[in-house]
């Protein structure tokens, strides 16, 4: 949208950006989306850096995420551009793994009884179904922990909050883009930069280990038995980012 440096009033905003002036209301009244400013009349006017923060809000929309979530998130000071961008593109791959898993198991099992009607229908839609399940729970993973591990971790699960688990996902996102990005760009993972990057890294791991060792130590074998995961699961970040971080933690001991 070029507008030159140019204030547009609600209206023309609204057009240029594609979205109706009732939602630039909505995002204004809930604090998302204020105008650069307002007219002697009190109309609203916005511009280029608007423009931008609501293309924030409308990418986590897209993803799940609500109001009050996505208010949280952008609450902090304003990423740049590419950087903000990255971290959306992080989220929406994560959901398109799963999307693309199931889509993959509804394939094979359209393939197979097309293939041959007699086909075990019981077992090629249990087949499906494990699919969906994975998406929404990690059972498998469960594998790594004593029974008293996963009795923590389930009572973990049912006493944390949605928001909480919601800022865990997306703290997780944002740092993970960096990760890619220092390491595209070939950082020494013993510089400041990368220390903090891995800093950030233990941090998030020990807000879900909360130092427990057994669970620490499940998490670690999980992590380390790629043979062993289901061919569903893929780690959601690539091996570049993986040995750059690993490289930046043991810098630091």
């Amino acid at each position: 949208m070029e507008t030159n440096g140019r204030l547009l009033q609600a209206k023309e905003f609204a057009e240029r950006a594609g979205v109706t002036v009732r939602t630039l209301h909505i995002y204004d009244r809930e604090g998302l989306l204020e105008p650069a400013t307002r007219t002697e009349a009190n109309y609203r006017l916005y511009g280029e850096e608007q423009l931008e923060r609501l293309e924030q809000i409308l990418a986590l929309r897209f993803v799940g995420f609500g109001l009050d979530r996505i208010k949280e998130l952008l609450a902090g000071p304003p990423r740049p551009l590419i950087g903000a961008l990255r971290i959306q593109r992080e989220i929406i791959a994560h959901r398109k793994r799963g999307l693309e898993a199931a889509i993959g198991a509804i394939d094979e099992a359209e393939r197979a009884l097309a293939a041959d009607p007699s086909a075990d229908r019981w077992k090629t839609l249990r087949d499906v179904i494990e699919v969906f399940k994975m998406q929404h729970d990690d059972d498998w993973t469960k594998n790594y922990y004593t029974d008293e591990d996963r009795e923590k971790l389930a009572e973990k699960m049912k006493t944390t909050p949605k928001e909480v688990v919601e800022r865990g996902q997306s703290d997780w996102a944002a740092l993970i883009a960096d990760v890619e990005e220092a390491a595209a760009r070939g950082d020494d993972p013993a510089d400041r930069p990368a220390q903090a990057l891995a800093a950030r890294w233990k941090d998030l791991v020990g807000q879900f280990t909360q130092g427990d060792p057994g669970i620490t130590k499940g998490l670690n074998k999980l992590w380390n038995d790629q043979t062993h995961w289901p061919k569903d699961f893929k780690r959601p970040y690539s091996d570049a980012a993986d040995a750059f971080i690993k490289k930046a933690m043991n810098c630091n001991g």
